[in-house]
């Protein structure tokens, strides 16, 4: 849906965000909410967020963190269809996250758990391995620490995926916004997308400008 316009400048990603009942899906964590904000043309641009009940219960210092509770997972609606929607909302567009790690793999476990079909469109960018790179004069590279360093919007509860997610979202924009003024020469009026971040996550942080040189050559 949302992947219909990827036109240069134009280019749609969804900024994805999950709550969980622990640290590892490989540990038997599940997923209690998950969030997806659009971002297209330098703007979010749609929503979704969602609590997800697996049948999983949420330990006492998880519900403290998230204030997400046993209770409100009760009438929540099953993961199952709520990895059905977000697919949907996603359908066509790469992905980003903070901890990108993380999230990737509650998002592989939980579509696989539920019947999705893989989509090809949805490779995942980290905006905490590009903030290594792009910004290492942070005390460190939290969404919370980052987000006060470049003095984000205020989305919200931390903690809570849409949240999460809207920050996340905001950071991506600046990070856009800083690599086009940084590679300027290099990008001569390129767009900063999606595939461009995801060749400077991987980059030694003194191989910036090759990469985005090499990057550009290449496409």
């Amino acid at each position: 849906m949302a992947g219909a316009d990827n036109a240069p400048g134009m280019e749609t990603v969804a900024v994805i965000d999950f709550e969980t009942t622990g640290i590892s899906h490989t540990q038997g964590a599940r997923a209690t909410e998950i969030a997806a904000v659009l971002v297209q043309g330098g703007q979010i641009v749609g929503r979704f967020q969602s609590l997800m009940n697996s049948g999983a219960w949420v330990p006492p210092f998880i519900e403290q963190l998230t204030g997400i509770s046993n209770a409100m997972l009760k009438n929540a609606p099953p993961a199952r269809a709520v990895m059905h929607e977000v697919m949907r909302f996603t359908r066509g567009v790469p992905l980003v996250a903070h901890n990108a790690a993380f999230d990737r793999g509650f998002w592989m476990a939980e579509a696989e758990r539920a019947g999705c079909e893989a989509d090809p469109a949805h490779r995942f960018a980290c905006t905490l391995l590009l903030a290594r790179r792009l910004y290492p004069q942070a005390a460190n590279h939290r969404l919370g620490t980052l987000a006060a360093l470049h003095r984000l919007p205020d989305a919200g509860r931390a903690h809570r995926a849409l949240a999460d997610a809207e920050t996340t979202a905001h950071l991506l924009l600046r990070m856009q916004q800083d690599a086009s003024e940084r590679f300027a020469d290099a990008l001569a009026g390129a767009a900063v997308t999606h595939g461009l971040l995801c060749e400077l996550q991987r980059a030694q942080r003194t191989q910036l400008d090759r990469c985005v040189a090499q990057s550009l050559k290449a496409t």
